[in-house]
């Protein structure tokens, strides 16, 4: 699909457009849309604005949205199509136009459109675009570290350049219909890693249970979720494989700071490593002494995610660099002259093995696992030299679906941008669409 540009170009007089076509309209935001302040609505379903997805239910934030308070009285009215913005993350592109009746909270900007001149379903793909996005933080003032609020006499006079409504129109169903076709072939790649790591995991949980040998004389191992093992392997309670005792980290809040010590909560726990990027942020070295009191994280140690939506994710402390965790995550400190770390991660790893840990869940608010049942779970245990063995082949494997892995998700990387790239370009008149979305 080749698009061309528009007919002709003019100078929109504003830096940060540049120029626009000719037929284009440039507008204040304040001419575009009416600020909402409509409350006391507390039987309306719950909704949240979440970063990379705009307006959704509260319920399917995935624990990743903020909890709401116990009073509703103040939390304000959305109607379907009205524009939401995050007052204190909308300069990070925490905004949308609602597809949903309900309520959000106080901390929330809300707007309905000027319908004589404004398509909603356009503005839907518009406000989000990073350019947009940019006069949102320009609008914003600094609140804390992370936070900057939106402030209303900047907003106000932030200038938009935006077609006619029936070219919006347009633009949208065009938008509508590609979109639709990229996350087509974005899901059908991600269906397929999904059963590279199927494949993986069943690889994982065959070598870590069974062995290497097909010919190696088995035995009932006693336990449900292990079944028969080779003969010569043990099955011991994981407590009696480790150096230390099953810990975690603080259950107390800790007060973070802007630089310091990493602090790492379950959220850090992707993809079987550590992801420094997702961290809690930052303590000082004098509340991580304290902290360390408890736990001090060395080389090799294991962590498992014993609550929330990741529960039994697992990663190995791949670093020597200083950082600390909070309470979600159990620690285990193999002793490897019972158990090698690399092997009980593979076991860890195994689908076998989260089936099991799946059985033993509790439920509260959220899904959990008690470091008791951790302690106390068997672990399949072959001779330390038969571990290493079952380590390197697993290694040979994981590096072979590694590159598989990694060429699919290169290829979503690109679908992705493709899709952003051609969002921004139609969405500011860089390209003519006209033809595609009648």
């Amino acid at each position: 699909m080749e698009f061309k540009q528009y007919p002709s170009y003019k100078n929109s007089g504003v830096e940060w457009l540049g120029d626009v076509p000719d037929e284009w309209d440039i507008y204040p935001f304040w001419h575009l849309f009416n600020r909402k302040e409509i409350t006391n609505k507390t039987q309306e379903q719950l909704l949240s604005v979440y970063l990379d997805r705009g307006v959704i239910l509260h319920s399917e934030g995935g624990g990743m949205v903020h909890k709401p308070a116990d009073n509703l009285e103040k939390y304000q009215l959305v109607e379907v199509n009205d524009f939401v913005m995050n007052n204190q993350q909308a300069w990070r592109g925490s905004v949308g136009v609602s597809p949903y009746k309900g309520i959000v909270s106080p901390a929330y900007l809300i707007f309905s459109f000027n319908k004589k001149i404004c398509a909603p379903k356009f503005f839907k793909y518009f406000l989000r675009d990073k350019g947009v996005v940019d006069q949102f933080m320009i609008a914003s003032m600094s609140v804390g570290t992370i936070q900057r609020q939106v402030k209303w006499h900047l907003l106000k006079t932030i200038q938009l350049s935006i077609p006619s409504l029936i070219e919006q129109n347009t633009i949208a169903n065009f938008l509508d219909t590609e979109t639709a076709r990229i996350d087509n072939l974005i899901s059908k790649q991600e269906k397929l890693i999904e059963l590279l790591e199927e494949q993986r995991k069943s690889i994982i949980s065959h070598a870590v249970t069974k062995g290497l040998n097909p010919n190696a004389p088995m035995k009932d191992s006693g336990v449900e979720w292990l079944g028969d093992v080779p003969e010569h392997w043990m099955t011991p309670s994981s407590k009696h494989l480790l150096e230390i005792p099953i810990t975690d980290g603080p259950h107390e809040t800790p007060n973070f700071v802007d630089d310091g010590v990493p602090f790492i909560s379950a959220e850090a726990i992707s993809k079987g490593k550590i992801d420094f990027d997702k961290k809690r942020g930052y303590i000082t070295p004098e509340l991580n002494a304290i902290y360390s009191k408890k736990y001090s994280p060395k080389i090799e140690d294991i962590y498992m995610v014993k609550s929330g939506a990741t529960t039994g994710k697992v990663a190995m402390v791949e670093t020597t660099e200083e950082f600390n965790i909070w309470s979600p995550l159990a620690v285990f400190r193999c002793n490897k002259n019972k158990v090698l770390p690399k092997f009980l991660l593979a076991v860890f790893n195994s689908s076998h093995f989260y089936d099991a840990l799946v059985l033993n869940w509790s439920y509260g608010t959220q899904q959990n696992i008690g470091m008791g049942v951790l302690s106390n779970i068997e672990i399949p245990c072959p001779p330390l030299k038969e571990q290493a063995e079952i380590i390197q082949h697993l290694d040979a494997q994981n590096t072979k679906f590694d590159k598989l892995i990694s060429t699919q998700s290169q290829l979503i990387e690109k679908l992705k941008e493709y899709r952003s790239s051609i969002i921004s370009h139609a969405v500011t008149g860089k390209i003519e669409v006209r033809e595609f979305g009648a």
